[in-house]
């Protein structure tokens, strides 16, 4: 343990009522044993979550299952949540100092918790590529739950922050064929990047075997059942929150024998529940950051100070982005790899699905 164990201040972003966030201070605790501070480098935004939390919108029947890892406080507000932060272990077990690690923790300069829910991040990943693990994460559940075939016909239906990375998965599988859908058509600029074939969603390629739905709307679901071959199965991804969605029943989803399951990041997918831990999933997700295409996904930067403005303008769509990345001051560079402070080139003019954790 290190010699340096004094308690230490902290500053983190609360959403304090409908659209409206602040930043406060507060007091950590002297690291106990098993526990470690980390110095926060980079946060990411999550943005189809975290706009459904800033303006208010969790529904109260699913305030408790939607409560993220750390968060603090209560739904609606006030409450400290976000879950894909990245930082440095400033103080904790010998093992764990200057160690690069990626937690599900809010928006906050500093904090305490317990190494067993630290995952770290390999040398070859770079600390601001590694805020996107927890969106690698849900995709891998994704798969997971799907079990994509050899030869499979896959769609993967709205080209956001979570579509994006299920296609980027999926475009290394042996499939027979890969589309990624959105009525977009600047969409196609991600596609290109991935590797991965690009269709507005009246030009999709149907009978599918797999549909991977991510983009939170009832068109968009609507013509996932369309592009479904018979007996396929639709892996809904989106979250809508409080809105109302109604499902058309009435047209191919009987007659064709579609499924709609459900996928949700929260615990890890029944095929794999019963060998693999969140904790592998965790470890898994960095590890396949070490490609640079995942890159694609960093679409702006801020300053932690500006943070309540900078969630404000991504919800009323002044500022869009994939993952916008929030950067806290750098006092030791080699920890942060001598990367720059400077925004991520590459700005988006894509809005994301409704990711949820």
């Amino acid at each position: 343990m290190t010699n340096s164990r004094k308690a230490a201040r902290a500053t983190a972003y609360w959403t304090t009522g409908p659209e409206h966030g602040e930043l406060r201070s507060e007091s950590l605790p002297v690291p106990g044993p098993g526990e470690a501070l980390v110095r926060t480098l980079y946060s990411g935004i999550s943005k189809g979550t975290e706009i459904v939390v800033h303006t208010g919108s969790v529904p109260p029947r699913v305030a408790n299952e939607m409560r993220a890892p750390h968060q603090e406080g209560s739904f609606p507000s006030p409450v400290k949540f976000g879950y894909l932060s990245v930082g440095v272990v400033e103080q904790g077990p010998a093992g764990w100092l200057g160690q690069k690690v990626f937690c599900l923790n809010p928006h906050q300069d500093r904090y305490v918790t317990a190494t067993k829910d630290l995952t770290r991040i390999p040398d070859d990943v770079p600390a601001r590529r590694a805020v996107l693990t927890g969106t690698v994460e849900t995709a891998i559940n994704a798969l997971w739950e799907a079990g994509p075939r050899l030869g499979d016909r896959i769609a993967v239906v709205g080209a956001g922050l979570v579509g994006g990375m299920v296609a980027t998965l999926l475009r290394t599988f042996p499939l027979a064929r890969l589309q990624l859908v959105d009525l977009d058509p600047e969409r196609k600029n991600l596609a290109d990047r991935l590797g991965v074939g690009f269709s507005h969603p009246d030009d999709a390629l149907p009978d599918c075997d797999i549909v991977f739905h991510c983009s939170a709307s009832q068109a968009g679901l609507e013509r996932s059942l369309q592009l479904t071959g018979d007996e396929g199965v639709v892996i809904e991804m989106s979250w809508y929150a409080n809105r109302e969605v109604t499902v058309p029943l009435g047209e191919d989803f009987h007659a064709r024998r579609l499924s709609i399951r459900a996928s949700q990041v929260g615990v890890v997918a029944r095929a794999r529940r019963h060998r693999r831990t969140n904790a592998d999933r965790l470890n898994l997700a960095v590890s396949l950051l070490k490609d640079p295409v995942f890159d694609a996904f960093l679409t702006g930067a801020s300053p932690f100070t500006e943070l309540p403005e900078v969630v404000q303008n991504l919800a009323d769509g002044t500022l869009e982005a994939l993952c916008h990345v929030i950067e806290y001051p750098i006092e030791d560079n080699s920890a942060a790899e001598g990367e720059s402070a400077h925004p991520v080139d590459d700005p988006s003019t894509t809005t994301d699905p409704e990711d949820k954790r």
